[in-house]
């Protein structure tokens, strides 16, 4: 049964969530700084015609207190050539990162650089100034049209925003990083946008379907097979939910559920969650009596909207080869730190010797003859007879231990160009209690929402 959300709750999350004046003051007096030696450094290397720009939730007002991340975006002209933007978009990041306490060069569509700034995590990303986000020349550029629409539309509602995004953050729900797949910043803001406060956002999402359409400018319908389909308000042929998955989607509508059930300031803050120690693996996995099995690995060095797509399709992977030799797999998970740890839970890890081959029938001359004559008298046929008309084996298994299949057959799995990178220079398989010997506490935490 929905309730209304008492203003107490609200008002003592927000206490904890809403930055103060100081922490705003001080944000205020780094993205100037920044900004000012952005415009700098272009007129020393003789480019007038650069402008930076703040974007994202610290521009927006819509930023949660602790979460020090500015978006500062280095703008070039429509006319600029790609080659000139990296080059003399990243030698201009290159000089301001000379001051952070630690940067890298990273990359998405085009480079840019993260670094570390007087306690801010920033991004410096060059970008074109274009008339509209129709005209967009790579992926960000529409970035700016963004922050454009939010400030025009989030005035007195940027309070709901942060319970929202503060809501989704203790929920699991919230960045759209290929990582979590869940809601990124911008589409909290339009959700709020569109439905007014947080609790009606909350309200909705207790009855939301997978194929959901909400369409803020009334674009039109665009056809998506996405579980919520958000039309771009600047770029009506993009989804700005396309990164949410089926679970997060259906994670979030539980968690609203469980709100209205019991509004109560643990679902914004929840408790830590304590690693499982030795004797909390064994019992849970002699309570379960399943098999489970860690892929164990040298993490590559990749950003990890790189990883995550292939180690989901690791997992796919791996489960795929199991059951292609009759191991029924329950649940599949990944996790990744200095190492990476791809789990499988199955039935069963070991398979009887024998497994039972069924041929054509016996009056299908051509083929039936065929089937005995490669099968009659091989050292790895237990018996062959009849049943129901057709011939039988009952064959040896090549594989009758799980563990001994992904020794020998895992690297010959579809994983990735930087997980087969990896997995070919060597892996482990461990099984049952053997988990125990991955001590990382992180890793911990995940096998805990595992098993």
């Amino acid at each position: 049964m929905k309730t209304t959300i008492p203003i107490s709750l609200k008002i003592a999350v927000l206490g904890k969530i809403k930055p103060t004046a100081e922490e705003r003051k001080h944000l205020s007096g780094i993205v100037s700084y920044l900004m000012e030696k952005i415009d700098t450094t272009a007129s020393e290397l003789g480019m007038h015609d650069i402008s930076a720009r703040l974007v994202g939730s610290a521009a927006r007002g819509t930023w949660v207190s602790g979460t020090h991340d500015l978006d500062l975006f280095i703008m070039f002209p429509e006319h600029t050539s790609r080659e000139e933007l990296e080059k003399l978009g990243m030698l201009i990041a290159r000089e301001i990162a000379k001051e952070a306490e630690k940067w890298e060069e990273r990359y998405a569509e085009h480079p840019y650089i993260n670094m570390r700034f007087r306690g801010f995590d920033v991004d410096l990303v060059p970008c074109f100034r274009v008339p509209s986000a129709a005209s967009i020349k790579s992926a960000v550029d529409r970035t700016p049209f963004h922050n454009e629409f939010i400030t025009q539309n989030i005035a007195g509602l940027e309070d709901e925003v942060l319970l929202l995004k503060q809501f989704m953050r203790a929920g699991g729900v919230y960045g759209s990083e290929l990582r979590t797949q869940g809601f990124s910043g911008y589409l909290t803001e339009l959700l709020v946008i569109h439905f007014g406060s947080f609790e009606n956002v909350l309200s909705a999402g207790c009855d939301w379907h997978p194929g959901l359409v909400i369409d803020l400018k009334g674009h039109g319908t665009l056809k998506h097979s996405d579980p919520l389909v958000v039309i771009d308000p600047t770029d009506p042929k993009r989804n700005v939910a396309a990164a949410l998955s089926i679970d997060k989607f259906g994670r979030f509508i539980d968690i609203c559920r469980s709100f209205f059930e019991d509004p109560a300031v643990e679902l914004f803050f929840p408790p830590p969650v304590d690693p499982l120690i030795d004797l909390e693996i064994l019992e849970r996995i002699d309570i379960r009596k399943s098999a489970i099995i860690a892929v164990v690995f040298k993490t590559p060095d990749v950003v990890d909207d790189v990883l995550y797509p292939q180690l989901y399709k690791m997992e796919q992977s791996a489960a795929a080869l199991l059951e292609q030799y009759d191991f029924t797999v329950f649940k599949t998970g990944s996790w990744a730190g200095k190492d990476t740890v791809v789990l499988l839970e199955l039935e069963s890890s070991i398979m009887p010797d024998v497994r039972k081959h069924i041929g054509p029938p016996v009056w299908m001359r051509k083929h039936a003859e065929a089937f005995r004559s490669k099968y009659e008298g091989s050292e790895d046929v237990f018996s062959m007879y009849i049943e129901n008309g057709k011939y039988v084996v009952d064959i040896r298994r090549k594989y009758p231990d799980a563990g001994t299949l992904l020794r020998s057959r895992l690297s010959t799995c579809s994983l990735g160009k930087q997980l087969t990178s990896s997995v070919t220079g060597g892996f482990e398989v461990l099984e049952g209690a053997e988990i125990c010997r991955i001590t990382d506490p992180d890793f911990r935490v995940f096998l805990r929402g595992m098993i």
